[in-house]
């Protein structure tokens, strides 16, 4: 489907008049469907080529012709050669065969993907006005004709262009990535305050143990007549463990705090974002 644009088509000037509306002949409409008709059989996919033309902001699109179905085996058949012989004949009579986009069946509404998206950006990009319809034969059968038109828009082009599909930029995994460091650093901090901790209980047990044995050994000089030992500074004998810094502990957890909040607003919004979609999705359904 991605090989699917205007043949020979290079990459046109941005218009500065940009298509704000669509208009179908009723001919298109009915061309449509009556390739479905003959060609589409449940989920199968038939897809066409739209012609017509723009007029000041209004895309017209008053003629459609179907890609013929053929087999991946099928080597001999040239789709670029099929438009240009389809698009001849139709000026040979007349008919207006600008190339202005694309159309494509889908069933119970299930055409978002890739391919789509790689197909119009080339067509897009060979033909700035250029639109492809979605036709949903599933909810026309039902009494609603179900066509609609879609464009990528300028900012989805230009990652498309530059083919940047990865989140490193995202903001999200930005700010993910940089509470885990943050969290690193203060686990970092934990563990020395930990250490702190061990240390300064194994020196306050030294303390009480070396108390005790001046105690008892007083005592024996006692019983041996002798004079017992000077009391001395325990503090002075036994240096404190030197506790570590708590303004850096401090400092990390406010920053972990403020990623906390950043990503916490981030996937706020985006969930808000995802329900209403989904909202409009089941009204539109």
């Amino acid at each position: 489907m991605a090989s699917r644009r205007e043949p020979g088509a290079a990459a046109a000037a941005p218009v500065e008049i940009p298509v704000k509306q669509v208009q179908i002949d009723g001919l298109v409409v009915l061309k449509i469907i009556k390739h479905y008709q003959e060609e589409g059989h449940g989920s199968e996919v038939v897809q066409g080529v739209l012609l017509g033309l723009v007029v000041d902001d209004r895309l017209e699109i008053t003629n459609c012709f179907p890609f013929p179905q053929h087999t991946e085996d099928d080597a001999e058949f040239d789709e670029v050669q099929y438009q240009m012989e389809m698009m001849r004949s139709l000026r040979h009579v007349n008919i207006d065969h600008l190339h202005v986009g694309w159309y494509q069946s889908t069933y119970y509404g299930t055409f978002v993907s890739r391919a789509l998206l790689d197909s119009q950006f080339s067509y897009q990009h060979a033909i700035e006005e250029s639109v492809v319809l979605i036709y949903d034969p599933i909810k026309t059968s039902q009494g609603s004709l179900s066509l609609k038109a879609y464009r990528l828009t300028p900012k989805l082009m230009e990652v498309c262009k530059e083919k940047d599909f990865s989140a490193e930029g995202n903001h999200l995994e930005k700010s993910l990535q940089l509470l885990m460091d943050r969290v690193d650093e203060m686990s970092q901090d934990i563990v020395k305050y930990n250490t702190f901790l061990r240390n300064a209980s194994k020196q306050t047990q030294q303390k009480h143990q070396y108390v005790q044995r001046r105690q008892q050994e007083n005592i024996q000089r006692q019983s041996r007549g002798e004079p017992p030992l000077p009391e001395e500074d325990v503090s002075k004998l036994f240096k404190p463990p030197l506790p570590p810094p708590r303004m850096d502990s401090l400092l990390i957890a406010g920053q972990i705090d403020k990623y906390i909040q950043n990503v916490k607003e981030c996937t706020s919004q985006n969930l808000g974002k995802l329900f209403m979609a989904e909202a409009l999705q089941d009204q539109v359904n």
